[in-house]
């Protein structure tokens, strides 16, 4: 009896820590991008989900995301955002920022890493200060256990990622 105790305990302790990592909304934040050598563009965005829809992550620069991901089958089954990455071996990191420097440069940088033995493949649609709308942009498939770069040469103000599916390519 005392082992069934101690074992719903751990359990019990188990899953409280792992809801307690969980970290499905963003803090409200004020956005600043630099749009040119002079003009910024400024927006306030509000505490709401990274993933707006299952399968469907969206991400402001300046943001740092644990994407914890479980598998069936080798197939992406859910993911979510935590605090910690305290499962690597399961854990996509993304990361979306603007270059800073004293020049007028205005490059976004998109860094993903990807922890699976299985190359990663994710599309993007973007949200730009010029564009009123959400438009697609080209995206590299992340190689086994390696993490990609990819660049803009102007403002971004949100990436929408989407279709995350894991292949032997």
């Amino acid at each position: 009896m005392k082992q069934i105790t101690a074992l719903l305990f751990l359990l019990t302790s188990v899953i409280i820590l792992q809801a307690q990592n969980n970290k499905p909304l963003r803090n409200a934040f004020t956005l600043t991008l630099k749009v040119d050598g002079t003009n910024y563009y400024q927006q306030e965005v509000e505490e709401t989900p990274y993933f707006v829809k299952e399968g469907v992550l969206q991400i402001y620069p300046g943001e740092k995301l644990n994407i914890e991901v479980e598998l069936k089958n080798d197939s992406i089954v859910s993911m979510t955002t935590v605090k910690e990455n305290l499962h690597p071996e399961k854990t996509i990191v993304v990361r979306f920022y603007q270059i800073e420097g004293e020049k007028a440069d205005t490059d976004m940088i998109l860094n993903v890493k990807n922890p699976f033995n299985k190359t990663l493949k994710h599309k993007a649609l973007m949200f730009t200060t010029n564009n009123n709308k959400l438009q697609p942009t080209s995206i590299i498939p992340i190689r086994p256990t390696l993490e990609n770069f990819e660049t803009w040469g102007y403002p971004i103000i949100s990436l929408v990622l989407v279709e995350w599916e894991l292949a032997d390519e």
